[in-house]
């Protein structure tokens, strides 16, 4: 039977030429497929909820909602829950979106880090920018599906950062949104539901695919201790069946561990909010659209002015201006520290005191504007909000930069000197 399949489909070479690939062993390098195992899950548990969600605002009265009429959508929910393990389902594709992103970013960081984003891998780092950025919107699009008060108005205030992009941003979102987002519009949540389940999810499999094919192409970095085991190959084991198998059992760990968060903290209770209302809940968004939100606290509302019909204003400024840039600027990356010879090996992040200091900053640019999320909590005003973070991110990446020059600056002027008496020698012979 195999020499028969091997005959037609030449598995004996598809098998050495693919299933042989070397995968470096690394922790680190398991963050790009926890991000995979998180989309997987996403997939599985989106199944089961489809199945049992009705995509629609139409009045729906039953025992679940103690004989109150209430929108589909939300009683869907409602019904959800009540199955046998269907908040905890409901409950795992949640965290399982935070955990997705989560990964993605660290596994970002790490190829920032170890500049791995070099020539002639710059093309796949923009394949992942888009795949985190896509996977964000992805988690946003899916929340105004349980249609609470809490869902509605966080999605309102998606809506009205669209919608103040100049000139086109109503336009955009009400493609988005189908029309006004409102109570009455019953177009909407099938909209979104569309986008959600469909559209997004086409597309982050379509990057995804484009990125391990990329990858397995131009084949794995790897630490620079590994020339010296092998000169010139990839240190690892196989994919098939060393690397499988760990991938096997990783993941039914990443399932193990993320069905127990899934259960120990039940996301997003419905009954605690209700219905939509006219309304509004003191809402606050997930950790990944926080600094957004700490943004948009920090600007008054005297910073607007109108140009060629188009208003300019705080929703403009934080929740799309600050964003753009820096998709822009992490886009541009690979070309701002670009290498002219192809890339192998991962460099040390002791060794790149500006790009790592760099990191570091932005790392604490994203936490403090992340507090700014607490402004009223904390009582803190727009002053020292902005003190925080124009200030610390700059001093926390000057304190980087300066302790990465004092502990390893000798061994880099010793490395430079080696390098240089290399040179030396070569040319004398």
């Amino acid at each position: 039977m195999y020499q028969w399949l091997d005959d037609r489909l030449s598995i004996g070479r598809l098998y050495a030429k693919a299933f042989r690939k070397a995968f470096p062993v690394h922790h680190s390098f398991f963050l790009g497929e926890i991000t995979l195992f998180s989309f997987i899950t996403l997939v599985l548990t989106g199944i089961f909820l489809t199945l049992n969600y009705e995509p629609s605002i139409r009045p729906v009265a039953g025992p679940l909602s103690d004989g109150k009429e209430v929108p589909a959508a939300y009683y869907s929910i409602l019904y959800i829950d009540s199955l046998p393990f269907g908040a905890v389902l409901r409950s795992l594709h949640h965290w399982a979106a935070h955990i997705m992103i989560a990964a993605a970013f660290l596994h970002m960081l790490r190829i920032h880090l170890t500049g791995a984003y070099k020539n002639p891998r710059e093309l796949n780092w923009m394949i992942g920018v888009f795949l985190l950025v896509f996977s964000i919107l992805a988690a946003f699009t899916g929340y105004a599906l349980p249609y609470d008060n809490y869902a509605f108005t966080a999605t309102k205030i998606g809506y009205e950062i669209g919608a103040a992009a100049p000139w086109v941003g109503r336009l955009m979102s009400d493609i988005l949104f189908a029309g006004e987002l409102s109570l009455t519009n019953t177009q909407t949540i099938p909209r979104l539901y569309s986008i959600h389940v469909l559209w997004l999810p086409l597309a982050l499999m379509g990057l995804i695919g484009a990125h391990l094919a990329i990858m397995i192409k131009q084949k794995h970095t790897q630490p620079r201790y590994a020339e010296k085991v092998a000169p010139g190959k990839i240190v690892g084991v196989p994919l098939f069946p060393q690397q499988a198998v760990m991938m096997g059992v990783l993941f039914l760990i990443y399932l193990a561990v993320a069905t127990f968060i899934a259960g120990a903290f039940i996301a997003h209770p419905v009954q605690a909010f209700g219905p939509p209302t006219v309304a509004t809940p003191a809402v606050k968004p997930d950790w990944y659209f926080m600094w957004i939100f700490g943004i948009l606290q920090m600007i008054p509302a005297t910073w607007r002015f109108e140009f060629l019909g188009a208003t300019f204003g705080p929703q403009f400024w934080g929740g799309i201006l600050v964003p753009t840039l820096i998709i822009l600027g992490a886009l541009a990356i690979p070309f701002l520290d670009y290498a002219k010879d192809k890339r192998r090996y991962l460099e040390l992040p002791s060794q790149h005191p500006f790009r790592t200091s760099f990191v570091i900053g932005m790392l604490m640019f994203y936490l403090m504007t992340t507090l700014a999320g607490y402004k009223v909590d904390l009582q803190l005003t727009i002053g020292t909000l902005w003190m925080l973070v124009l200030a610390v991110p700059f001093l926390t990446g000057l304190a980087a930069y300066i302790i990465l020059k004092a502990v390893y600056g000798k061994e880099w002027n010793q490395e430079a000197e080696g390098k240089q008496i290399g040179k030396g020698s070569a040319a004398d012979d």
